[in-house]
C-alpha cells in the first residue's frame, strides 16, 4: 500500500519534535530501526531509540528547532534544520546545522509511514 509524501513528512516531523519534546512515544520507528550519527551508530531499535528520545540527557540540552526543508527522493525524506540548544557563551547560543536522511518507503503493506533508518550529520556555530 502506498504511504502519501505528507505521512512520511509527518513521520520525520515527528521525530525532530521529539528531540525538543523528549517525547518518543508518537515517533512511528519500525522495530528494526537503527541511527547514524556522524558515521557512528548510536540508535539499535525503535524501542531504543524512543527510549533515548525519552530519557537521554543528550537530548535535554536541546531547545529548539528551526522550520526543516524537506526533500523526498524514493525512499528517503531529507530533511535541513537548525537545533538551538540551551548552551550560551558570552550570550551567543550553541546551535548546530542538521541534515537528517530518513528511509521511511513509500509502500508499506500498513499502509503506515514508518522510519526504518535514520542518518544524521550536524555541524555546530554559535548563533549571534
Amino acid at each position: 500500500m502506498l504511504v502519501s509524501d505528507e505521512s512520511r513528512i509527518a513521520a520525520a516531523q515527528a521525530y525532530i519534535d521529539a528531540l525538543v519534546s523528549h517525547d518518543g512515544d508518537a515517533v512511528p520507528f519500525a522495530p528494526n530501526c537503527i541511527r547514524i550519527e556522524q558515521g557512528m551508530k548510536n540508535g539499535f531499535s525503535g524501542n531504543h531509540l524512543r527510549r533515548s528520545l525519552n530519557r537521554g540527557v543528550q537530548y535535554r540540552l536541546l531547545a529548539e528547532t528551526t522550520p526543516p526543508d524537506y526533500r523526498i527522493s524514493g525512499d528517503e525524506v531529507h530533511a535541513v534544520y537548525n537545533v538551538l540548544t540551551k548552551a550560551a557563551l558570552g550570550g551567543r547560543r550553541v546551535a548546530a546545522k542538521v541534515t537528517e536522511t530518513f528511509v521511511i518507503p513509500a509502500e508499506n503493506p500498513s499502509g503506515r509511514a514508518e522510519i526504518h533508518h535514520i542518518r544524521v550529520r550536524f555541524q555546530p556555530f554559535i548563533q549571534r
